[in-house]
């Protein structure tokens, strides 16, 4: 079995964003060369996120709307956590939309369903992030 790694750097210049990182994640899978296994795609920071779903506009302001709604970011001092740091909306946000996701890999491909792509949510930007691919396979 083969093993390939690699490390996504963002630095995005909002507090909040969606990244559709699908095109880097499939560059990946075609440098590791590997055409049966499993990839994984993770958020490697505490306050962002990397999920699987749809990449419409209106799904994106929705979700930015709900989230907002679930945990709102002000006032900050709505939350024990805040103090040092104004990002407590923002683990929350993580926890709701998720760390990874883990994506078949078939004939050299990911093995999608009709529409979905790969996002990287940012909750807390305006420094670097990381984000994970670790693919298995032959």
């Amino acid at each position: 079995m083969k093993s390939y790694r690699e490390v996504l750097e963002f630095e995005v210049p909002q507090r909040r964003q969606l990244l559709n990182i699908t095109p880097q994640v499939e560059k990946a899978l075609r440098v590791s060369g590997i055409k049966e296994g499993l990839c994984l795609v993770n958020a490697m920071n505490i306050t962002a996120s990397v999920f699987i779903n749809d990449d419409e506009s209106g799904l994106h302001a929705d979700f930015e709307k709900w989230l907002e709604r679930l945990a709102p970011e002000k006032p900050y001092s709505q939350y024990a956590h805040n103090g040092y740091e104004d990002n407590a909306d923002a683990h929350m946000k993580r926890t709701v939309m998720g760390r990874e996701v883990v994506v078949a890999v078939t004939d050299g491909r990911l093995d999608f369903g009709t529409w979905e792509q790969i996002f990287y949510g940012e909750f807390d930007g305006k420094r670097k992030k990381r984000v994970l691919i670790k693919i298995i396979g032959e």
